[in-house]
């Protein structure tokens, strides 16, 4: 059985599409990973009734706290009735089918945007999909959890200071050389957390190719990669969209890529802008949250170099991350 197969079983998957479907084309179905995941796995479900997709945990070990398919699906369930763009959810399993959690979705139709945009899209286009994309972020933000049935979705009060904690405990517990710059900014943040004076549903991981662009018009078809939600402090999406918008590529050009620096999109001082106007949230302190942006994309560059290194992630290979670890780092200690 071939790596693919052996992790997505999509043997033992397609019985189970034919009971949640009633659609007896998913009876022979072939999986592909789908490549540039850097956490959980993701593979495209293909059969005679069209296409699907799967996401799972890496394979082996993972951290605690991390790859939770439940909390990913409860989310999209929710949102699914607000104007946020979310996949449907087809298939969910606990662990009894193939071994390990995993849930079956709808595939969104349009392009996730790397390091290329769609063709027909011009300087206009691409200044309109920047801001579709922080209105979309404002759009999770507004969302009222108790109102939608995700009031017990996270513990919002403290959340600042517990990121920090929970990010530096995946570190302590991912097997790798400590990095100086890294534990220094630790600290720093550790001595002075914001207080939110809002509590939101949160994404964790929101930029622009964690979404699928519509190919035609500049919008977001579809928000992805839920595994890190949660109630807390809708500033930490802000600073870590902000970090993905003007830094990551520079930082980690390996791992990820970036079209937002691209002549015709906003800069990222414009976003947040915009973000707090339709928020109503302040952001003339955003400092902390840019800082903490980059410690916390520093802590999963480490651990997808952990999960690569041990054979987890599907054969995918990013190239030797330490150095951008430490440049992701220092960057932060710049910013405090």
């Amino acid at each position: 059985m071939d790596e693919v197969r052996r992790l997505a079983r999509p043997d033992l998957v397609a019985p189970a599409l034919v009971r949640a479907t009633g659609d007896e084309g998913w009876r022979d179905v072939r999986a592909e990973l789908i490549t540039g995941g850097r956490s959980n796995l993701t593979f495209r479900l293909l059969s005679a009734a069209g296409e699907l997709i799967l996401r799972r945990p890496p394979s082996g070990n993972v951290l605690p706290t991390a790859h939770d398919m439940g909390r990913e699906t409860r989310v999209q369930r929710v949102l699914a009735e607000s104007t946020v763009p979310v996949p449907e959810i087809v298939l969910e399993d606990a662990g009894e089918l193939i071994g390990v959690p995993f849930y079956v979705m709808t595939r969104v139709p349009g392009v996730v945007v790397t390091d290329t945009l769609p063709p027909a899209y011009d300087l206009e286009d691409r200044a309109h999909l920047g801001e579709n994309l922080v209105d979309v972020l404002a759009d999770l933000h507004t969302v009222d959890p108790k109102a939608v049935g995700l009031g017990d979705f996270g513990r919002p009060e403290g959340f600042a200071e517990r990121q920090v904690r929970r990010w530096t405990r995946q570190i302590e517990a991912t097997p790798a050389p400590p990095v100086d710059a890294l534990a220094e900014l630790a600290w720093i943040l550790a001595q002075r957390p914001p207080v939110s004076s809002a509590a939101c549903v949160v994404h964790g991981d929101y930029r622009l190719d964690n979404c699928v662009v519509d190919e035609r018009h500049p919008k977001l078809n579809g928000v992805l990669d839920w595994e890190m939600s949660t109630l807390g402090d809708p500033l930490t999406d802000l600073g870590l969209l902000m970090f993905y918008w003007e830094s990551v590529e520079r930082l980690a050009p390996t791992l990820v890529r970036s079209v937002t620096t691209l002549p015709g999109f906003p800069g990222a001082d414009a976003i947040a802008a915009r973000w707090s106007a339709q928020t109503g949230i302040d952001v003339e302190d955003l400092d902390w949250y840019r800082a903490f942006a980059h410690f916390k994309f520093a802590a999963i560059v480490l651990g997808v170099q952990a999960r690569v290194g041990a054979g987890a992630m599907g054969g995918q290979d990013f190239g030797d991350l330490s150095g951008s670890v430490v440049a992701i780092a220092e960057a932060g200690l710049e910013i405090v």
